[in-house]
């Protein structure tokens, strides 16, 4: 109120005083203009003090004209902005109308949901806060991930696998161009943002439902990031209803590497959906608390793998600006191509928690996280209760911790972090893509059958810096290893000349070079408007 009040009081206070100044000027002009037949010394002495007295009230005249002109020069030249702070993509958009300035008191029915603290160190969130470019009716947004990955054995054919982030060593790669933004008006929303790189490869070939039916889902959806709509109820801190391609947020990391700690997330979050196609319903109870139905087509999937829709949700909980514990659950869905009585079950949970926070130590923030997954299939010839008469025990089980560390007001920042996974069966591993074998493919060098064993740990070192919210340059060490040969080695993935014959298909004479480690360093320039 006090910036309000002397914005206002300034150019007032000027105006009077020039008033009055004015007033003066006048009555002592008006006096001098009076005849005077005899004048006498004592009067030419009073004519020249008035004469003097004359001009410096005019004096103070001009210089307080310059400064109301001055004044109003500044208030003119000054843009008009619209700040908000931004949480998870999932997260309600802030109304921009300043008639209604954002509502951040938790207490209040009224509040926005989780804007009552600064949620910008979260693993998973973006840290930008300030959107100067969005209007009532759009809020713009583009995104830039470009990076060059030195594998350190050398893989003849440039191939890295094994990760849904990092696709190519030894070149400067676009993974992913990203331009679109949130549309919000009138309780209507929607938002579209485009996946352009490498992205627009590897997210569809790790999907193997648009090999059941016709249409091409994998090219009709492959340039399209996040293209959702709905609307926005006013009950209790909002109800949202949207319904297209969103992002799930299993597995804690976001789907953009610049809103992560890390780049390669562990095992955990990059082999656990990205994306979902389907209706969701988001429910604010409070302003600290949204829980998220789900009603999808399956597990990561642009349509159906059988017969049966996927369902799931989310509970995020986040009781001060320091804690946040989220919770992802799915199951029902038959997500294994053509068995059509395989059903799959899996829990996501994650603890993130700020335990230092001094903006003006070299050490500004720190930060950590603890995720933990388990999930089974069962029917179709596995079981989740181990091997018996059902099948084999077809399982998941894995955790990932990270600790991240800020310097000098949040400039620098570092992470350490790792995780291993338990994946009886390899319903989850991401398929090495073998003489260009997708998800629907298969391929014989790397089954992916019942009863196939697949344990695998990681650990990373990541360096950031970031000179303002917009920009980050990260630089990362990783080491990732397996139970069984998975990585690319010297020699490739790739048979000599090109891919030959069907997807994933034996090649006479020629046998993939798999490694059961990879170590490698990862550049990345990540832009965010």
């Amino acid at each position: 109120m006090k910036p309000r009040n002397s914005r206002i009081a300034g150019p007032a206070l000027m105006c009077l005083t020039l008033v009055g100044l004015t007033l003066c000027t006048a009555d002592l002009i008006a006096q001098t203009a009076e005849p005077n037949p005899g004048p006498t010394a004592e009067d030419k002495l009073t004519s020249a003090a008035q004469d003097i007295k004359i001009q410096h009230l005019q004096d103070q005249l001009e210089e307080i004209q310059k400064e109301l002109i001055q004044l109003k020069q500044d208030r003119s030249a000054a843009p008009e902005t619209h700040h908000f702070t931004t949480a998870k993509a999932s997260a309600a958009v802030p109304s921009l109308n300043e008639a209604e300035p954002e509502v951040t008191d938790p207490s209040n029915p009224h509040s926005e949901p989780f804007a009552f603290a600064d949620f910008t160190w979260l693993n998973g969130n973006a840290r930008t806060k300030d959107t100067p470019y969005a209007t009532k009716f759009f809020t713009p947004e583009i995104r830039s991930d470009v990076s060059y990955t030195y594998d350190f054995r050398h893989p003849q054919d440039d191939t890295i696998v094994g990760s849904s982030e990092v696709f190519r060593a030894s070149e400067v790669t676009l993974t992913d161009l990203g331009i679109g933004g949130d549309f919000h008006w009138n309780n209507v929303r929607a938002r579209v943002l485009t996946q352009i790189g490498l992205y627009a490869t590897a997210t569809p070939r790790n999907d193997a439902s648009p090999a059941r039916g016709q249409w091409d889902l994998a090219d009709a959806y492959r340039y399209i990031g996040e293209a959702n709509a709905g609307y926005h109820f006013n009950v209790q801190h909002g109800l949202n209803v949207d319904a297209g391609i969103f992002l799930s947020y299993v597995g804690l990391f976001s789907f953009y590497q610049f809103d992560n700690w890390a780049y390669q997330p562990s095992y955990v979050s990059s082999n656990t959906p990205w994306f979902f196609n389907g209706v969701r319903v988001q429910w604010f109870p409070s302003a600290k608390l949204k829980i998220e139905p789900w009603f999808i087509n399956g597990w990561q999937s642009y349509g159906r793998f059988n017969n049966r829709p996927g369902l799931g949700g989310q509970f995020l909980w986040r009781p001060n600006g320091k804690l946040e514990i989220l919770g992802n659950q799915y199951g029902y869905g038959e997500d294994a191509l053509g068995i059509p009585n395989r059903t799959r079950l899996h829990t996501d949970d994650s603890i993130e928690y700020k335990y230092y926070d001094r903006p003006d130590s070299i050490v500004s923030k720190a930060a950590m996280t603890l995720t933990g997954d388990a999930g089974c299939e069962s029917g179709g010839g596995v079981s989740c209760h181990g091997n018996g008469k059902s099948g084999p025990k077809q399982s998941f089980l894995g955790f990932m911790v990270y600790n991240r560390l800020w310097f000098d007001h949040d400039r620098y920042g570092l992470t350490l972090g790792g995780g291993r996974i338990n994946n009886p069966g390899r319903y989850l591993v991401l398929l090495p893509p073998i003489n260009g074998a997708t998800a629907a493919s298969g391929t014989p060098y790397f089954t992916e059958n019942p009863g196939n064993p697949f344990k695998a740990w990681d650990s990373s070192v990541t360096m950031d810096y970031m000179p303002n919210q917009y920009f980050t340059y990260r630089l990362e060490y990783n080491h990732r290893a397996a139970n069984v040969p998975y990585f690319s080695g010297p020699g490739g993935v790739t048979p000599p000349g090109g891919n030959t014959g069907a997807p994933g298909s034996l090649v006479p004479g020629w046998s993939p070079d798999l490694r059961d480690s990879e170590n490698r360093m990862t550049a990345a320039f990540l832009v965010k408007f």
